[in-house]
């Protein structure tokens, strides 16, 4: 299975924060607007919060039965984000630890 040429198999790809498993920790690299949001409120408090490119992410745990809200920590914060809002957040995942190549 051939890679991209600047993507090592061992780098996972960038995925939308409400994608990243529980437990799991990224990167933060862009956010994006909601569909219909003209004023880009949500990606703008998102950013007020915390949720800027280069900041670590981890998602601490999911609502049941939807997996909706999502506890998010970013720096020494925690907090509650509904899915539609960490799939506003672009994020990097991690690289497993602890696995040979």
């Amino acid at each position: 299975m051939q890679h991209g040429p600047h993507r090592p198999a061992s780098v996972p790809r960038p995925i939308a924060l409400d994608q990243l498993p529980r437990g799991a920790s990224a990167t933060v690299l862009s956010l994006h607007p909601a569909p219909g949001d003209a004023q880009q409120a949500l990606p703008l408090r998102l950013m007020e919060i915390g949720f800027l490119p280069g900041e670590r992410v981890r998602v601490l745990a999911r609502g049941f039965p939807a997996a909706d809200p999502l506890a998010v920590r970013v720096g020494q914060a925690t907090f509650a984000l509904r899915r539609h809002e960490a799939a506003l957040v672009q994020v990097q995942p991690e690289a497993p630890q602890g696995r040979a190549a």
